[in-house]
């Protein structure tokens, strides 16, 4: 495959500025054609964006025969409808995340891909960004020693009736779209980077709640995980936290010193060792998944491995579930 054509399957916010233009701005790569069940949407994005093509239905994007790969950005419902009819027609794949519903859904999306032996990335883009890449070289340098334990403690505003109102949120509160909420929304984020970090889980265990019982979603999550690295990690979500107290953290303590940094906030690594604290700085991305953009088309030209594996994919959701099936 040397020039990727690409068809996205559900053109909505995410591919506005996150991910839509970078397939454009990647070398070997273009956006060929968009989908979405609106057809209207589809032409508006097409014609903004300057797309040669849309459809309202997304088995006329897969049999395009000029799209060779596909790029499916829709909410979780539809990940596995759509990834398996893409995989049938044996075009690589980029998938959001989460990469399914559920750990089960994602099991079968997986297996899928590897019996068609057709590629298949999870879209994991912190992984691929410099900003996380940085901190992956410090831990792996020994930056800090020994890596033994984790703390996450994010918090943001709580829901309200008027965010229910606004189609852009209300999906992410409808568990039977998103997975669960904002946690699985937002959560995939920062689990997907433990895993790029620290490898194979071991144990996890945790706890959901609605507390501000805005949404049938859970609203407030805590969990633990114990990876094969003997690295422990403690985490929590509060998506009804109080004006105020808001926050984005989190501390990686090893045996020589401790990395800060967030998952969404302004990008900064504070290194602390021995007494002595740095402060690294990166500017922000014009399209954040710009850089995991660049390494999935590498991979599906294969001149590099898989950049996200759906391994990591299925147990990101595995993490989720043991921290919110009650």
């Amino acid at each position: 495959m040397e020039n990727l054509k690409w068809g996205i399957i559900g053109c909505g916010d995410v591919t506005e500025i996150k991910s839509g233009p970078a397939f454009s701005k990647v070398p070997h790569s273009v956006l060929h054609a968009v989908m979405r069940r609106d057809e209207a949407k589809a032409r508006d994005y097409a014609i903004r964006h300057k797309v040669p093509r849309y459809y309202s239905n997304a088995a006329d994007l897969i049999n395009d025969p000029a799209v060779n790969a596909i790029y499916i950005a829709t909410p979780p419902d539809s990940h596995e409808e759509y990834a398996l009819a893409a995989l049938q027609s044996g075009k690589p794949v980029y998938i959001e995340k989460p990469i399914a519903l559920n750990q089960h859904s994602a099991k079968n999306i997986m297996a899928f891909a590897e019996a068609r032996n057709v590629k298949l990335v999870v879209a994991h883009y912190r992984n691929a960004q410099p900003y996380f890449n940085k901190i992956k070289d410090l831990l792996d340098d020994g930056a800090i020693g020994t890596i033994m334990t984790v703390r996450l403690d994010y918090g943001s505003k709580a829901i309200t009736t008027a965010d229910l109102a606004d189609p852009r949120t209300a999906w992410r509160l409808n568990p039977t779209k998103s997975g669960g909420g904002l946690f699985h929304d937002l959560a995939p984020h920062a689990l997907g980077l433990l895993l790029y970090y620290f490898g194979e889980v071991e144990a996890a265990i945790g706890f959901s709640e609605n507390h501000g019982r805005v949404s049938e979603a859970d609203d407030t999550v805590t969990g633990a995980v114990l990876f094969k690295n003997k690295v422990h990690f403690t985490g929590s979500w509060c998506f009804n936290a109080p004006p105020g107290t808001e926050t984005d953290c989190c501390e990686i303590l090893g045996t020589k010193g401790k990395l800060c940094f967030t998952i969404f906030s302004r990008q900064q690594i504070i290194l602390s060792v021995d007494g002595e604290v740095k402060s690294i700085d990166f500017e922000a991305l014009q399209h954040v998944q710009q850089p995991m953009i660049q390494e999935v088309v590498n991979y599906f030209r294969g001149t590099r491995d898989n950049p996200c594996p759906p391994q990591q994919g299925y147990d990101v959701m595995k993490i989720m579930d043991a921290f919110t099936t009650k």
